[in-house]
């Protein structure tokens, strides 16, 4: 749907004729002789006008309007384009193309608005001496003659105050406007700016608004309702005084049938007809994907602006599929009830991100278990300690230095290091020390003290540039405890920086938007360039079937599905937050549990124990349509050369 105002004209066409649909009414009622003199008499006062003109060479120039887009709301749809959310300001507005528009609406509106528009110049003489006569006899402005022409120029060029300075400069504009463009480019522009209630602005939003269907779509009886709202949208509204809207229904109607513009018949049948009205207003309706638009939202604020996004007229086209996201709320929520009891846990709150690993385009996202009680958005917003989710980074940078592999030997016996605060030393979670052991075994039973260890090794700094190259932007600091996930990331971080590891070392940032265009369907955004290699394939690889023993035989045995997948626990020393983070080919979630004041969830309470068994419910749900698919072999890959 598109409208523009062509170049501006140099003269008024004499050879000019009205829309087809409803010329041949227009002028059966309008004489030759009436016409004529109609038209001296406009001619006389637009050269009036004229000349009252050159006192007011402040007015603004018309021509601005060349090439002029109303503020136009923005829309974002899922992938299957569900509409989602409406984004606006003050004015909730799609614009349409004059031919979008039914003719019933076109004519309703001409006849209650402006019915001599196609045979004037901008001014009604009729009008205009009816209410100088009555505004003389009240000492002030109390009546208007505004044709569709002075309306637009008061609307955007003037102020609301209703003196007799502004009401001449409205009709010196109006006159300008039907010099430079032409009828039909008027009434289009009108159509679209004017407010007809409840926030909606322009035929299309109000008709979506009142009858659920197309500007386009209207029949005499819907048209002859929006057309009678016009004067006093809120005073008239259906939802407000259905009464009153009936009353200025029927006026309508008559006004139509006294143009003989319809007949008597038609006219009773359109004020019988009962009007399907919605149960309230729609313009302002939140979204039906709260934790998605919002974060969509964000995100293209940053890129285009606040301004852009509410008055720009974009078409957002996002990753998420209205199910799938319904589907992942209603997990969280089932797992919340099924494995947080007791009054603690009860108080804790869950967050979901899922990206696929293959686009790295956002799947789902759950900011918390209501958002009608939270709109903090913890998949995106919180920032939070992965524990031991955090170490996959680690053996994975131990990898690509080409001097270790998953077989090679770690100790996990006690160790001391001197940090900013003295002395640091590494406990593993249930205590104790195994002695040497390999990489993999480490990483299955989550030790912490081998982590450490390795972290040290290959350079706290190489670690941090991993997870960099992964897409984890939280602040990170080369601190011993590092390894072990002393730093603040959030879930969406995890899933995007895990889906890498999944696709074998391509990347690209996790994003919920696939294309933006604005109204005319031209692309401001295009999100489906290809992901970049950031990983070494042998390292990453070999990473992947070392946290496949994490579901098949470690920590994660909670989280297995049946199918290929790989993962990692995470759980805080103090309990405070519990994490699984895993992967398949196909999808790459992480699942996180907290309490939003820090409070210990409990001893004993892990990742494994109580973030799996939702990870394991939400991915079988997920990949049920989805055939299985294995991991790549490290063997498939070069070793890389140690430095």
């Amino acid at each position: 749907m598109s409208f523009t105002i062509i170049q501006p004209k140099q003269e008024q066409s004499k050879s000019w004729t009205p829309v087809a649909e409803y010329t041949t009414r227009i002028l059966r009622v309008a004489g030759g002789t009436m016409l004529t003199l109609g038209m001296l008499a406009s001619s006389v006062v637009a050269g009036s006008m004229v000349g009252l003109a050159l006192a007011l060479r402040d007015l603004p120039n018309v021509s601005v309007l060349e090439g002029y887009v109303p503020p136009e709301t923005s829309y974002i749809y899922d992938i299957k384009g569900t509409h989602l959310a409406s984004i606006h300001g003050e004015a909730h507005r799609e614009v349409i193309d004059l031919d979008q528009i039914s003719p019933q609406l076109k004519l309703a509106v001409l006849a209650i608005e402006d019915s001599h528009f196609y045979q004037h110049y901008g001014i009604n003489l009729n009008s205009i001496g009816r209410a100088l006569w009555v505004n003389f006899q009240q000492g002030r402005v109390v009546e208007g003659a505004s044709t569709f022409s002075m309306q637009l120029a008061k609307n955007l060029f003037l102020d609301r105050d209703r003196t007799f300075h502004r009401k001449l400069a409205e009709a010196v504009l109006a006159i300008r406007l039907e010099r430079a463009f032409s009828k039909e480019e008027i009434f289009q522009l009108y159509l679209n700016m004017i407010y007809w209630g409840h926030n909606n602005y322009g035929a299309q939003t109000a008709a979506q608004n009142y009858f659920k269907k197309d500007a386009s779509e209207l029949n005499l009886a819907e048209a002859a309702m929006m057309a009678g709202l016009i004067q006093a949208p809120e005073q008239y509204s259906p939802f407000i005084n259905y009464k009153e809207t009936k009353r200025r229904q029927k006026l309508v109607l008559e006004r139509m049938g006294d143009l003989s513009w319809i007949s008597a018949s038609e006219a009773k049948a359109a004020l019988a007809e009962p009007l399907l009205i919605p149960s309230k207003p729609t313009s302002w309706q939140g979204s039906k994907m709260p934790y998605i638009t919002d974060t969509v939202m964000t995100e293209l604020k940053e890129r285009f602006g606040a301004d852009a996004l509410q008055r720009g007229g974009m078409r957002v086209q996002t990753s998420v599929d209205y199910e799938f996201q319904r589907m992942a709320e209603e997990t969280v929520r089932e797992g919340h009830k099924r494995y947080l009891r007791g009054s603690v846990l009860q108080k804790a709150e869950i967050a979901l991100a899922a990206v696929d690993p293959r686009t790295h385009y956002i799947k789902a996202l759950v900011g918390g278990l209501d958002y009608e009680k939270s709109q903090f958005n913890r998949a995106v917003q919180s920032r939070r300690q992965p524990g031991s989710s955090f170490k996959p980074f680690v053996y994975y940078t131990a990898f690509a230095s080409g001097k270790y592999s998953p077989y090679s030997i770690v100790q996990d016996t006690p160790v001391r290091y001197r940090d900013g605060n003295g002395y640091y030393t590494p406990k593993n979670y249930r205590g104790g020390y195994g002695g040497p052991m390999s990489i993999r075994q480490a990483l299955i039973q989550s030790r912490n003290v081998p982590a450490v260890k390795m972290g040290v090794a290959v350079g706290l700094k190489n670690v941090i540039e991993t997870a960099r190259s992964l897409g984890i932007r939280s602040s990170l600091e080369p601190v011993i405890s590092l390894p072990l996930g002393a730093v603040g990331v959030s879930p969406l971080e995890m899933a995007g920086a895990y889906a890498t590891f999944a696709q074998n070392g391509w990347h690209r940032e996790p994003t919920a938007i696939i294309r933006v265009s604005d109204s005319l369907g031209n692309i401001l955004l295009d999100n489906t360039k290809p992901p970049e290699l950031v990983l070494d394939p042998w390292a990453v690889t070999s990473l992947t079937s070392v946290l496949k023993g994490v579901i098949n035989g470690g920590t994660g045995t909670a989280a297995n599905i049946g199918r290929p997948a790989a993962g990692k626990t995470g759980t805080t020393s103090s309990e405070r937050d519990v994490w699984f983070v895993g992967y398949t080919p196909q999808l790459a979630t992480a699942i996180w549990i907290g309490r939003d004041d820090y409070v210990s969830l409990g001893k004993g309470v892990t990742g494994g124990g109580y973030a799996a068994p939702i990870w394991r419910r939400f991915m079988k749900k997920a990949l049920e349509e989805e055939p299985v698919q294995h991991f790549t072999s490290s063997s498939k890959f070069q070793r890389p050369k140690a430095e």
